[in-house]
């Protein structure tokens, strides 16, 4: 369904402030994958995920689509793909039925009959203006729009940024449910919560490379979790650490799974939230 080979994005070449956002990524989605893209702000997250519809231009590597290169056959490609971020924008003052029917025009396979029915089941009336609309519901408008042309791949670029909690629930329930559907999903999210809701495989991208790319579970039986005195953190529990966060009694420590038993120190399970905290904290 996709496939990235060495993908990288410079800005600001040949200049004092150049910055290799995108570092050789590779990935690869099969049929019916629900991969979530995880990392800090800035890692390259949303970079990616714009590199690869063209969005922003890629310096090198290639990105194929169903087997085809993407600039070779753009047209075709978005056609097949639903593309929706939590930062989408459009026109505050038109009806989202006006928006509908000039976005319907792009593309040959729209269903209307499909788009009636998440209009229903989202609750969007189309006689609204965006004006009127939540963050929340303009990321269901933006959804039902990508799944109305009977996408055969959803990237979903951070679209549950900036929700309360129970419009991100609330989505996140939706993103499940097509999940359930067999739809494939490259998924892209900051927000811990989401993870432990909803992420089968992640991609962690740290400084625009990948970090780690596994199933969720084999990723969190990497680390344990440790809090430990100040004055009893000696070298071998540093060399074997991977992030320390001062507490106001202590420090806590992530440490290697495997390295627990040498160091014979107390550990507990780390949460995806713990680990992601703590590696931001690791010098590279």
């Amino acid at each position: 369904m996709l496939e990235l080979n060495g993908l990288y994005k410079v800005f600001n070449a040949g200049t004092v402030n150049e910055k290799r956002a995108i570092d050789g990524l590779d990935l690869t989605l099969e049929e019916g994958d629900f991969v979530t893209v995880i990392g800090g702000n800035g890692a390259g997250k949303s970079t990616t995920l714009k590199c690869l519809l063209g969005f922003v231009h890629k310096d090198g590597g290639t990105v194929k689509f169903f087997g085809k290169d993407f600039s070779e056959n753009e047209k075709e490609i978005k056609s097949r793909v639903g593309y929706v971020s939590g930062g989408a924008d459009y026109y505050v003052t038109k009806k989202l039925k006006t928006i509908t029917a000039v976005t319907k025009r792009f593309y040959e396979n729209f269903d209307d009959t499909a788009y009636r029915g998440y209009l229903e089941k989202f609750n969007l009336d189309e006689n609204k203006t965006v004006k009127a609309l939540s963050q929340g519901m303009k990321v269901k408008y933006s959804l039902a729009l990508a799944l109305s042309h009977n996408a055969d791949l959803l990237i979903l670029d951070e679209p549950t940024s900036g929700l309360d909690p129970v419009s991100r629930e609330d989505l996140l329930d939706v993103f499940l449910s097509l999940k359930d559907d067999g739809k494939t999903i490259l998924f892209s999210t900051h927000v811990t919560s989401d993870l432990d809701k909803c992420a089968d495989d992640i991609t962690y991208i740290r400084n625009g490379k990948i970090f780690a790319s596994e199933p969720t579970d084999t990723f969190k039986e990497k680390y344990k979790l440790a809090f430990v005195k100040k004055d009893a953190f000696t070298d071998d529990i540093a060399a074997c650490s991977h992030g320390v966060i001062r507490l106001k009694d202590g420090l806590s420590v992530l440490i290697s799974a495997d390295k627990t038993d040498v160091l014979n120190i107390e550990t507990t399970d780390a949460s995806l939230e713990d680990i992601m905290v703590h590696l931001e904290k690791e010098e590279l």
